[in-house]
């Protein structure tokens, strides 16, 4: 396992306020020492950041990352992804993420895409091999999946239907990720599927996330952080421990790298990277 054999790569979300933009430059800066390989943004439920996640890719890019805006089809039109597609290409952006994304409070239509399959081989068709697509993978099963199995096919056709690499949703559980490798990779699916990472800051923001995306959080780490209370350095503290030592058992079996969800903040993620031997 070398250093420069593995894929490092983070996660932002576009800022909403000028206050936010300026921190994020702090953070980027923070963690461009680690040299990452790309930089994704999100996009919010049914477009709902596009201007910023756009704003947000171009200041990466001319920071002289690599940018990697994430799209999401749910709500959306083929002509409203046709354009910024362009505008995205016409940026010199190489990467997205293509998701199929959730549905804005209160809108009803999914749109004219359906599922993130269909985004993957639209922008295929669209673009050529000018992207580098990235799509979800859930070593715990998406939450609104009927069966792991399902999952695990919805998965094979968006790898089917153009993408190049996946990024995992973050999980705590190593053997999730390597069981649900394993199966794919039985189905023929031969993409580098890499780890997604979620450093801990808070348990009360952490659960909410983990509820809301179906991460799970195994008993003995929520027994653990929840004694700590309101005790921040201390969870601080053993999410260090469990993450680095999650990673460092990721590499070692394997995984072609890392992509960490920042949540807009440098300390964690840099820690933890700094601790990993390779």
């Amino acid at each position: 396992m070398r250093r420069e054999d593995l894929s490092l790569s983070m996660e932002f979300f576009p800022p909403q306020t000028a206050e936010g933009v300026a921190k994020l430059r702090v953070t980027r800066a923070q963690l461009a020492k680690l040299s990452p390989d790309f930089l994704s943004c999100t996009f919010g439920a049914g477009g709902s950041t596009r201007d910023r996640t756009l704003e947000t890719v171009l200041e990466i890019q001319g920071e002289g990352h690599a940018a990697a805006p994430h799209l999401s089809c749910i709500g959306s039109t083929r002509e409203n992804i046709r354009a910024m597609l362009e505008q995205y290409r016409g940026a010199g952006i190489r990467r997205i993420v293509a998701l199929r994304g959730d549905l804005p409070s209160g809108m009803a239509e999914a749109g004219e895409f359906s599922h993130a399959d269909e985004l993957v081989a639209f922008i295929r068709r669209e673009t050529g091999d000018w992207f580098h697509i990235e799509v979800a993978a859930y070593p715990e099963v998406h939450p609104q999946a009927r069966s792991s199995g399902i999952d695990l096919a919805n998965f094979k056709r968006k790898i089917d239907a153009g993408a190049d690499s996946a990024i995992t949703q973050y999980f705590f559980n190593a053997d999730a990720y390597f069981h649900f490798v394993a199966e794919a990779r039985a189905l023929g699916v031969t993409v580098p599927i890499v780890p997604g990472i979620m450093p801990i800051a808070s348990y009360t923001k952490l659960a909410r996330f983990s509820d809301t995306c179906g991460a799970e959080i195994p008993r003995w780490m929520r027994k653990r952080l929840e004694a700590y209370g309101d005790d921040s350095p201390s969870i601080r503290a053993f999410g260090l421990d469990v993450i680095a030592e999650l990673c460092q058992r990721l590499l070692a079996g394997g995984a072609p790298g890392l992509h960490f969800y920042t949540l807009n903040q440098a300390t964690l993620t840099s820690e933890i990277w700094k601790r990993l031997t390779f």
